[in-house]
């Protein structure tokens, strides 16, 4: 037989809406009062509909997480930020991926809000003005996390490109290197948070008068770079490249594959540089040089900033939160 809240008052002797004071803590409540309910409650085993109480107390403990793919390294870390400081605070999660499929995400945003969810973390790898548009008239917080793509007015926890790639190439240079190639996906550069990588490159470039060489290639994963291989060593012979800076760790693990089926060692021949530090990058042999990219961290920030916002905290829902930059110098780079 189920237990109701009806059997709990009855056996504590108080009034069903003492019990459910009690329950939602939402008025005071004598301390013997207070103990009677707690104790039938446990003698009884009642457990409270969640989400009848959720209706009445506006409060559902749930954030909601769209991810692109629960199986990649770096969403996998987003996630275990965002639950394990949920669970802090009393926080479950929802998590649904969406493969890549903006009527997936669509879809996602639609169940969560029906299901009362108190903030939304978006992990995403493309941009649909649809899905964009639906979040901007969401009354629900959202943290737009997006590995590629920049998209203003959202808010967001997010690297500095741009003073990473400086950096990247400060490093690179105190090695003695000065002809360095940038490595990167030509798909949607001006639009994605490659433009301000670029934009470091550049500048570096210029500090030391040198060109800037930029290669694209139609991909940004591990096989696709190694697909490539050839194209990029005749790029790296015919200008001389003594190091390549990789816009992604995938990109640079799948040309120092190519390089080694060729007879060419990193980083005796050629030093390589990557940006992410996913987690075959300090497996991987030679390890790669990287910038970290703090994932585990920007679903711990994200779901912090969903919680200030919950209790009203000043100015918590207006600003994008900017975390530090971290180089991780292993053995893919050589001074020369």
């Amino acid at each position: 037989m189920t237990i109701t809240i009806k059997d709990v008052a009855k056996m504590a002797e108080v009034s069903i809406s003492t019990v459910s004071r009690v329950i939602n803590d939402s008025k005071p409540v004598s301390p013997e009062a207070r103990r009677k309910v707690l104790n039938a409650i446990e003698v009884l085993g009642y457990e409270p509909n969640e989400i009848a109480r959720s209706l009445v107390t506006r409060k559902s403990n749930l954030i909601g997480v769209i991810v692109d793919d629960i199986g990649s390294y770096y969403v996998s870390q987003i996630v275990r930020g965002i639950e394990e400081i949920g669970r802090m605070y009393n926080y479950d999660i929802i998590i649904g991926s969406s493969y890549g499929d903006p009527k997936i995400e669509m879809k996602f945003l639609q169940l969560f809000k029906t299901k009362q969810v108190e903030g939304i973390i978006l992990v995403s790898e493309i941009v649909d003005d649809d899905v964009i548009d639906y979040i901007e008239n969401l009354k629900i917080q959202v943290i737009y996390l997006n590995r590629y793509y920049v998209v203003p007015g959202l808010l967001t926890v997010y690297l500095d490109n741009k003073k990473a790639a400086n950096i990247m190439m400060e490093y690179l240079r105190e090695l003695g290197h000065g002809n360095i190639l940038y490595l990167t996906q030509k798909r949607d550069i001006d639009s994605t948070i490659e433009k301000r990588k670029i934009e470091g490159y550049k500048e570096s470039m210029k500090e030391i008068n040198k060109e800037p060489l930029i290669h694209t290639i139609d991909t940004h994963r591990i096989e696709g770079a190694y697909k490539y291989g050839e194209e990029i060593l005749e790029v790296i012979k015919n200008n001389d490249i003594t190091a390549v800076f990789c816009s992604q760790d995938e990109l640079a693990i799948g040309l120092m594959n190519y390089l080694y089926d060729q007879g060419i060692t990193v980083p005796e021949e050629i030093s390589v540089a990557g940006y992410g530090d996913i987690s075959v990058a300090s497996i991987f042999r030679p390890t790669l040089t990287t910038i970290k990219e703090p994932y585990y961290d920007m679903g711990a920030v994200s779901i912090r900033k969903i919680l200030k916002s919950l209790k009203g905290k000043k100015n918590s829902n207006t600003e994008d939160i900017e975390l530090p930059i971290r180089i991780k110098k292993r053995g893919s780079c050589k001074k020369i």
